[in-house]
Order: structure tokens, then sequence, then C-alpha cells
């Protein structure tokens, strides 16, 4: 592989379920690329089947990276995710392919990120209590009175970015809107990109993500899940797809065939809102069947060499 080569970055997005990683080890295994996560729940090390992550054996076919390297009780950040990931770029010597299904992840690679500093546990639970002691309007309403500027933008009901914004400026003595105007660089800056988007009829895309549950059901999903009760509903974690429904099972307050049908339900609804997200963002990309991708990178990035000559 040329020096050239190594300038090379391939982004490959998609919704859940959509066969983007087998796209991804189908490339690497062709071009001896490396597959590098670019998923936000995929990087928890417990949840290997509730996440989906790629089995041994399709990751002993290709080298993978910054999967499973964090446990599911860690706050674990886009900044942090751009820091793994240029530590990933430090070592691979070959094409980097970046894969997965979170939008903010893909957008970071390549625009940067706002350079907030991080915010100590302890500022973190103590804002926490003091918006449920105060309540959302109250807590609202001294949000506005230390930063104004950014209580601007958000609304009272918005729980995660008043509790965001009051925590940094409790942190740092400056608002949000200070930290989100000093980007940090690209990472992917001086690269040249090749972007796909998985795309596959909404129907096929419905009926994969159906399968796949009753799959992870089959492998040992409820067993998993009962492994992560008693998490920290606050985490990034949390929100993990499907988790919430099948502790709802062993609580004793759904049945397990009303859980599948949430689980599924809530999956599809996900795929939706990461689809809008691509449309809306990712416009310029190349929108392809993920069997296709291979060949379509194929004569890309030849076309790229011949622009260079």
């Amino acid at each position: 592989m040329s020096s050239k080569d190594h300038l090379i970055a391939v982004l490959i997005a998609g919704p859940t379920a959509s066969g983007k990683s087998a796209a991804a080890l189908a490339l690497a295994e062709r071009i001896g690329g490396t597959v590098i996560n670019a998923d936000s729940m995929q990087v928890y090390a417990e949840p290997r089947i509730l996440t989906a992550r790629p089995p041994d054996e399709d990751m002993a076919r290709a080298p993978h990276r910054l999967y499973g390297h964090v446990s599911v009780h860690e706050h674990y950040s886009t900044g942090r995710y751009l820091d793994d990931a240029a530590s990933m770029l430090k070592e691979a010597t070959s094409v980097p392919i970046f894969v997965g299904g979170t939008g903010l992840y893909f957008d970071a690679l390549i625009n940067g990120l706002a350079e907030v500093p991080d915010v100590p546990q302890a500022v973190r639970d103590a804002t926490a209590t003091r918006r449920l002691a105060l309540g959302p309007e109250a807590f609202f309403a001294e949000l506005a009175a230390r930063d104004p500027e950014i209580a601007a933008r958000l609304r009272p009901s918005d729980t995660q970015r008043t509790l965001r914004a009051y925590e940094v400026f409790e942190a740092t003595g400056r608002s949000l809107v200070y930290w989100q105007a000093k980007p940090l660089p690209a990472l992917l800056t001086g690269r040249t990109l090749i972007r796909f988007v998985v795309d596959i009829p909404r129907a096929e895309l419905y009926r994969r993500i159906d399968a796949r549950f009753d799959t992870m059901l089959e492998q040992g999903a409820m067993e998993e899940a009962a492994a992560l009760a008693g998490l920290d509903p606050s985490l990034p974690s949390a929100k993990l797809l499907g988790l919430r429904e099948l502790l709802a099972v062993r609580a004793g307050t759904i049945t397990l065939e009303d859980a599948r049908a949430a689980a599924q339900t809530a999956t599809r609804h996900y795929a939706k809102r990461q689809m809008t997200w691509f449309r809306n963002r990712m416009k310029e990309w190349n929108w392809i069947a993920p069997d296709a991708i291979a060949d379509r990178f194929a004569l890309l990035s030849q076309e790229n060499k011949t622009d260079q000559t």
C-alpha cells in the first residue's frame, strides 16, 4: 500500500441492523483495511449481544478497533471517542474504515468538536441534585440568571441540555456558548474521505430489526440484561435498546412477548430517527446498498488517484 493510500479514510454510516458492519468487514478484507467502530453503544464491553457487536469470528478476519473497550458504568463522551479514534489512527498502518450509526461521531470526525473541558463527577451529581430539589422551572430560572446567553437557546423542559449548561458553567465559570465557539480541529482533516450511507428499503430494514432481536433473545439477551440491572439511568449506556423492556420482564411487570414487541418497535423508531439525521446531514454522501460498497470504493478510490495525477 502506498503512502497516498494511507491518506484515505472510509466512512460507512447506516441505521441499526442495515448490514453496515458486514459491508465494512468485506471492504476491510478486500483492501486490507482496519475497521474502527463509530457506534456509541458498541463501545461498551458488557452488553455484547444487545449492542449487536460483531462476533469474534468476524473480528478475527480483519483488525477491529474501539469495540467493547469501555465499561457501561463510565460516562463515555464524543470527546473521549475522538481521543480514542485519534490513537487508533496513529497506530493504523492500513486504510481506516469507520463504521457505525452514531451521526454525531461522524460529524465530529469530519468537522471537529467544541472544546468543552471535562466536568468532574461531583459537579454532575450536585447539579442533578439541585434540579431535582428546585424543579425544572426554578432550576432553569437559576441557570438563566447565571448564564442568560445559553438559557436563551434552551427550554426548561429540556432536561439533558439544561443540566449540561448548568454543570459546565459551574465547573468552568464560562458559558457553554463560549466553549462551543472554540472547536477542536477535525480528526480527518487532510485525508481523502470516501463516504457511504447504507441505504436499504424501509420494509427490509424493519424485517431485519425484528429478526435480529429474536436472534438476540436466542443468544442470551435476557441474561445479559439481567446483569445490567441497577445501572445508573443517567449513564449513556442506560439508553441501550431493549434493556428497559427486558428488565421489565425480569421485574414481572410485562410479559416476554410484550417486551419483544416493544423493543422491536422502539428499535424501528430509532432507525427512523437515524435515517432522518442522515438525510439532513449526509445528503452528499454515497447512498448505496451494503453489498455494493466494496465495488463502489474501488471505483471512487481509482477516480481519486486519477485526479491526483
